[in-house]
């Protein structure tokens, strides 16, 4: 009976641990629902635990200054399986991202997928349906 009452305790325990780690990964605060494709220049890329982060600067329309766009990623481990490494994304790369937008409307997002200007090439950051061409299934 101790040795029970003992168990309870620890799956309780572990348990309560537990809902604050996934709390962490709720993506609610994605607009799953739409797209937006955003071109410019790569300000900076952070390979770090738990969410790689980009930062893009917007190409500018009529003379305006750029605007900065941050895109979270998944964990490195992931990316790396993917096909990603910490240098597939360099300050002043030219590129193309398409996310998932911010539910509030600042400038951020889900990112789904990068394209190098230079290259062509595209690097997907969900599944392979995000290297899909629409109406291809």
């Amino acid at each position: 009976m101790k040795s029970f009452r003992f168990f309870a305790i620890f799956v309780a325990l572990a348990m309560a641990a537990a809902g604050p780690a996934l709390a962490h990964h709720s993506f609610a605060m994605f607009d799953s629902a739409k797209t937006v494709t955003i071109s410019g220049t790569v300000k900076d890329f952070q390979w770090t635990n738990p969410h790689v982060v980009l930062w893009v600067l917007a190409d500018a329309e009529d003379g305006k200054q750029p605007e900065e766009w941050t895109c979270e990623l998944t964990s490195p481990g992931n990316l790396t399986r993917m096909g990603w490494s910490r240098h597939s994304l360099s300050p002043g790369d030219k590129v193309s991202v398409e996310l998932n937008p911010l539910r509030d409307g600042t400038h951020g997002g889900s990112l789904r997928k990068a394209t190098l200007a230079a290259t062509g090439q595209v690097l997907a950051s969900g599944s392979l349906r995000d290297l899909e061409k629409p109406g291809e299934e």
